[in-house]
């Protein structure tokens, strides 16, 4: 009998910038709008089930369309009180995703506009790739 094999791979198209703040998600998001002139708003909860057996697990989602570079944004926390996002990365309290194509001069704008705010420890682009739960982020 013949054998035949799925192979899967996730879409890995996105810039992942990883923020610690010890501040409300809301109160963030307000932050990065006025200093970056964004407009994050609240989105329907990011869901992920890490078992079959047990619900998922939510996760507060703000998101940001552009009209003009047509790219899309997204603040995923990272905790919640049943546990992380992204396990692996547990010092990081919040994930921001950017689809769509962005250039250097334009994300650097965004990092250094991020590290300016005064209530965020650190701001740093990850690869999405190196993260072992990486699939956790597909929104």
């Amino acid at each position: 009998m013949n054998k035949t094999y799925l192979k899967l791979s996730l879409d890995l198209d996105f810039i992942l910038i990883a923020i610690t703040a010890s501040l409300k998600d809301y109160v963030l998001c307000h932050k990065i709008n006025t200093n970056l002139s964004l407009n994050f708003e609240k989105a329907e909860d990011h869901e992920v089930y890490f078992n079959i057996d047990e619900p998922a697990l939510s996760f507060s989602k703000y998101c940001f369309f552009s009209d003009t570079s047509e790219n899309e944004y997204y603040i995923l926390n990272n905790r919640n009180s049943e546990g992380f996002l992204i396990p692996e990365m547990n010092k990081v309290d919040y994930f921001m995703i950017i689809h769509q194509f962005l250039d250097n001069e334009d994300l650097n704008y965004i990092l250094s506009g991020l590290n300016k705010i005064a209530d965020i420890q650190v701001a740093a682009k990850i690869d999405p790739a190196k993260i072992r739960s990486r699939e956790n982020l597909v929104i």
